[in-house]
């Protein structure tokens, strides 16, 4: 059983949220029922689906649910069906007490998306409470001279039921010397009094019993009795009287006990024991049972529990004087509660979502609250604010009812989570405030590319790497969470000169670490660019793109090459200085190149060897040979040159290249000379060979000639069968004849050249004509060659008429030691007698490194 000050409290409670929902009501929709009290559990209430159009399959994804505050757990919701079913057995008299009309308020939440709807149940009273009495008898002493007319206040009955079903009459039995009068008040409730109508005889009748009956109107109608036990006394003919007929007093919530509420006080115009008056409570309503008392002899009214406004803001007391003749008077304490603000704003999240994606649209709601303070007046009033700088705003559907929704875009990389703090202040003195804070976390979705540390990138890379040779790194970050943050990095579809630039390089997918594929050459490529992607793990996924350049890095791997003079394996002479020549004088050019770069490439000359290094000098950049003092008639005519050409690489590589420079002042001298210059060891070889190999056929040559001079004729045939079954081919030859006009300084400007080409010049054969003969000469180590110059030899005697000079000249044809080579031939013409011509065997040209072959005449005569 609920105390009278729960009820108060229950019914106010219910009266509030009643008002609240039916303002609600007006955007959301609301529904009333109406069932009596006392219904079975499980019993039908409404069928809630049908009633606001709703569909039961709603009710389901909605997760629909009861909310209520103060009307208890009577209710229940069935999802299934979309029905309110009774929980739990209502008793009208325990939940709303005397308030009518009673009722259920309570609203129906549904999620995704939010919204609420008001039920309203009405519950109707049935009879089931028969009046009451306090007291189950009461006494009276009633003097025997009472005059008629004379009034006595009795005790009113109490029936928790309302309406027809509660309280409607009373009736006195037996009506012999007392007649019952009802008298209606200004709260709706009756004074019974009973009336003396006959006068009372104490000699006849002294104890009389009374049966006073409260009747109500319900069907079956119900009763309560109290016993009224009167005994006669003697006379007493004047009643107490109060000093006015209603008392009223307040006092402040939450007052300590014993707090004295105010004192009634009522006179008697008797003497004696007939004017002592007793104070007593003769009835009190349900909300103020157990909370005031009174002293019987002062009047004095105390407070003996607490008193909570919220429960109840108004206390009625009915105070009896009697005196000792039985004679009372009755007054009414009417006792005010004062409200103090000793409640805070009490905040409760109908509602809420803890987690909202980034893309949600301003105006989302993510929170729904319900504030109320028990408090009344100013202290009652709430208003509620939230912290700042939050994307959310908070605008209230009602007085009670708040909804937090975005007013912005979110982004969950400036902040992923708000903590929302929910502060709700009241207007009493000092105020009173609560709060509450709610976590709200941001969803990731992908809307951020990944973004490289740098807008390009550069590295270096030293040629000649190992294949697989990370070469640096590539960063990107993504701004996303998780998933959306996972970046790839891939290589982009490109070539470089023609060829895929996955031929060249991979890019780690993971770790975006750059590596080599092949070793690069700097000689081969200098530097190449390409694109990588970084592509972030979304849906769809998000890219971006930056360049990258490499740059290879030069080595020295590559020695100087020497361009001038071209070496050869049979080189001999190369320059020639005259013994004219002043200091400074230029020799000739080193020429070299470095196919490097940079400092690796930057040569530098000098002079090795030499035979008089006293003579010559080589400059160090230029590579430029020239004479370092006067040449004089004692230096040798041969000289022999070694200079080295180095570059400026770490560590240097260099290239020797030797010059051989002839001092002197005509080419005889320098036939004379150069003879007997040294060669190499495997052409000195060769030589040697052939040289034994000529003296062998010369021989056999002679022994043959003595036998075919017996006979002039048979030497002819003998010679023409021999040359008839000779292998090599007799081929006419005419070179061409250029003059040297470039001014070299190497040989004199009176000698003419004649251009051939040959594989070897060591084992190419010299060959001798002139101008516009048929006749070809061959020297040939081989045996056949003695027949060739027979021949030839016999061809020329045989033309007596040929001048001197003609048969005298001849041609010095130079074969070069280097395949696919062009090289100067130089044609003497000597006008002295061929006996007196000195056989010479070769010099050296040093345009291109030949071999010089001079014929001898006299040789070929004998």
């Amino acid at each position: 059983m609920y105390t009278g000050i729960t009820s108060e409290r229950t019914m106010r409670g219910q009266v509030l949220l009643f008002f609240s929902v039916l303002s609600l009501s007006s955007v959301l929709g609301q529904v009333s029922y109406s069932i009596p009290e006392e219904m079975p559990k499980g019993s039908l209430v409404g069928n809630m689906a049908k009633d606001f159009g709703l569909d039961v399959k709603r009710l389901k994804s909605g997760k629909a649910r009861i909310f209520t505050r103060d009307s208890g757990d009577y209710i229940e919701l069935n999802n299934d069906r979309g029905v309110l079913l009774i929980k739990n057995r209502i008793d009208r008299e325990a939940l709303c007490r005397q308030t009518t009309p009673c009722a259920l308020h309570f609203q129906v939440i549904l999620e995704n998306p939010m919204e609420f709807y008001s039920v309203t149940i009405e519950i109707t009273d049935v009879n089931d409470n028969p009046p009451s009495f306090e007291k189950n008898d009461v006494e009276f002493k009633i003097s025997e001279s009472a005059a008629g007319g004379a009034k006595f206040i009795l005790d009113r009955a109490v029936d928790l039921d309302v309406g027809s079903n509660g309280l409607q009459t009373y009736k006195l039995e037996p009506t012999e010397n007392f007649v019952l009068k009802l008298h209606d008040q200004v709260d709706g409730t009756k004074n019974v009094e009973m009336v003396l109508e006959r006068p009372l005889d104490r000699e006849k009748r002294e104890h009389l019993s009374l049966v006073l009956t409260a009747v109500d109107g319900g069907e079956p109608q119900m009763t309560g009795t109290m016993q009224i036990l009167i005994t006669v006394l003697d006379a007493n003919d004047n009643a107490p009287v109060f000093t006015q007929p209603i008392y009223k007093a307040s006092i402040t919530e939450n007052a300590p006990v014993g707090t004295v509420v105010m004192t009634v006080s009522a006179t008697d115009a008797d003497d004696g024991s007939n004017s002592k008056i007793t104070y007593s409570v003769s009835s009190i309503l349900d909300n103020a049972r157990g909370l005031f008392e009174v002293n019987s002899e002062t009047g004095e009214i105390r407070l003996k529990g607490n008193v909570d406004y919220e429960e109840a803001r108004t206390f009625q007391i009915n105070i009896r004087a009697t005196d000792d003749g039985g004679l009372v008077d009755s007054c009414k304490v009417i006792i005010d509660v004062t409200d103090m603000n000793d409640n805070k704003p009490d905040i409760h999240i109908i509602s809420k979502s803890n987690v909202i994606s980034e893309d949600a649209k301003p105006g989302t709601i993510v929170t729904m609250i319900n504030v109320q303070d028990a408090d009344s007046d100013e202290n009652g009033k709430v208003q509620c604010t939230m912290n700042d700088n939050m994307p959310v705003v908070m605008k209230s559907t009602t007085s009670d009812f708040y909804s937090l929704m975005t007013d912005s875009d979110l982004d969950r990389e400036r902040a992923s989570e708000y903590n929302i703090t929910v502060t709700c202040s009241d207007e009493g003195v000092p105020s009173l405030s609560s709060s509450v804070t709610l976590t709200l976390q941001i969803s990731d979705v992908n809307d951020n590319a990944p973004v490289f540390e740098r807008s390009s990138y550069e590295a270096y890379i030293v040629e000649n790497n190992t294949p697989g040779l990370s070469i640096f790194t590539v960063k990107a970050r993504d701004a996303d969470w998780n998933q959306n943050a996972r970046v790839s990095y891939i290589l982009e579809d490109s070539s470089v000169n023609g060829v895929p630039v996955s031929s060249y390089v991979s890019v780690s997918a993971d770790s975006g670490v750059i590596h080599a594929v092949r070793s690069f050459d700097y000689e081969q490529i200098k530097d190449f660019q390409f694109h990588v992607k970084a592509q972030d793990g979304g849906s769809p996924p998000l890219s971006s793109n930056v360049t990258v350049k490499i740059m290879i890095q030069d080595q020295n791997d590559n020695p100087p090459q020497v361009l001038y003079p071209v070496q050869t394996g049979g080189s001999l002479v190369a320059e020639m200085v005259p013994r004219s020549a002043d200091v400074g004088y230029l020799v000739t050019k080193v020429v070299a190149v470095d196919v490097d770069s940079g400092q690796n490439a930057w040569l530098s000359y000098k002079l090795q060897k030499a035979t008089d290094r006293a003579l010559f000098e080589v400059g160090l950049q230029n590579g430029e040979i020239r004479t370092i003092r006067q040449v004089t008639d004692k230096d040798a005519v041969k000289q022999r040159l070694t200079v080295i050409v180095e570059d400026n690489g770490q560590p240097s590589r260099s290239a020797t290249v030797i010059l051989n420079v002839a001092v002197a002042d005509s080419f005889p001298e320098v036939l004379s000379e150069f003879t007997d210059f040294p060669h190499d060891k495997e052409y000195n070889d060769n030589l040697t060979f052939y040289l034994v190999l000529a003296l062998a056929v010369v021989s056999f040559l002679f022994i043959t000639c003595l036998v075919v001079i017996i006979s002039v004729k048979i030497y002819r045939w003998r010679q023409s069968r021999i040359l008839y079954h000779s292998n090599l081919p007799v081929i006419p030859y005419y070179p061409p004849r250029y003059s040297d006009t470039l001014g070299t300084g190497t040989l004199q400007h009176v000698y003419n050249y004649e251009v051939c080409r040959t594989t070897d010049s060591r084992k190419s054969d010299c060959k001798f004509g002139r101008a516009g003969s048929q006749n070809v000469l061959i020297m040939d180590p081989s045996s056949t060659g003695t027949m060739q110059r027979m021949q030839t030899e016999k061809s020329i005697l045989d033309e007596p008429d040929s001048p001197l000079e003609v048969r005298n000249s001849f041609s010095l044809y130079y074969y070069s030691h280097r395949p696919n080579t062009y090289c100067n031939t130089k044609q003497y013409r000597q006008s002295k007698s061929t006996d007196n011509l000195t056989s010479h065997s070769r010099s050296y040209n040093s345009n291109c490194g030949t071999d010089l072959f001079i014929a001898n005449p006299k040789r070929i005569q004998h």
